[in-house]
């Protein structure tokens, strides 16, 4: 059973590499953690609230906190765990800013939230007030980067903990494995796990998992949904997901899904599907 409280886990190599190796190296063993169906209660409190911080960081720059917000699958939960993350590691002038957009965007009336999630693009409308000042808070949220570099703060935060864990990369596994085996209810969560896999996945996983299929890759993570995405000249929403092929985009258009190589265009997979809880039948 697990009952200490567990230390943060960093690579040799990202002890000594750039702060963006070693914020990267924890983000990578609270993936493997929530995989091997470790709570977070089972894991370092420093590590998760480490992790969330660089969730927001990362969501943040592709699309500013309407990325944020439309990523964050317990908005709740999440912005406290990224309040005293930032609290934590001392980013006092981001975390000011964190409050700040919180605020604003729980203000937003749901046509303002729709408007804000979208960019801003529909040309035919007025671009609220409250519209304008999330999209202010978004500047300055880039601006703050320059004086307060948050992902510095982050790892010398996870580095200086007094009960760091340094492992070498090929270590890493099989520690995690061993913390997996303590789970004393482990054959039930990996049950539930399964379960909740068939039933719960949203149609656009469903969808990216068939690609991944026909493909012949292998589904790492769902990284990010960009609303915003251009698909032959019409804005729509794009899913991008890693593989141990690379980076991809799904995009869906009538009946069909399309697996997009980004940087070619390429459509590496198709699909057909005719609703959504229906079998998808490759194309």
């Amino acid at each position: 059973m697990i009952t200490s409280q567990q230390p943060v886990v960093l690579t040799s190599s990202s002890i000594e590499a750039s702060d963006e190796e070693a914020v990267e190296a924890n983000v990578s063993v609270v993936d493997a953690m929530h995989t091997a169906l470790l709570h977070t209660e089972e894991m370092s409190p420093v590590a998760v609230r480490s992790y969330y911080v660089d969730f927001y960081l990362t969501q943040s720059l592709e699309g500013g906190f309407a990325q944020y917000s439309f990523m964050a699958v317990d908005r709740s939960e999440t912005d406290t765990l990224i309040r005293e993350g930032m609290a934590g590691m001392g980013a006092t002038a981001h975390l000011d800013l964190f409050n700040r957009a919180v605020a604003a965007y729980d203000a937003l009336t749901e046509e303002e939230a729709e408007h804000y999630l979208d960019g801003g693009l529909d040309q035919g409308e007025e671009t609220p007030d409250a519209v304008l000042r999330m999209e202010e808070l978004d500047g300055e949220f880039e601006e703050l980067l320059e004086r307060e570099n948050i992902t510095a703060l982050n790892a010398a935060w996870l580095r200086g903990q007094a009960d760091l864990l340094v492992l070498d990369d090929e270590e890493v596994g099989a520690y995690i494995q061993r913390l997996a085996a303590l789970i004393p209810d482990l054959p039930e969560r990996q049950a539930q796990a399964e379960a909740e896999a068939l039933e719960d996945s949203p149609d656009f996983e469903i969808i990216i998992r068939e690609l991944c299929s026909v493909a012949g890759y292998q589904l790492l993570k769902i990284t990010m949904g960009d609303p915003n995405y251009l698909h032959d000249g019409e804005k729509t929403l794009a899913w991008h997901f890693s593989t141990d092929h690379g980076d991809f985009l799904m995009v869906e258009e009538d009946d069909e899904a399309f697996m997009i190589n980004p940087e070619t265009l390429e459509i590496v997979a198709a699909v057909e599907f005719e609703e959504a809880d229906a079998d998808l039948v490759q194309a």
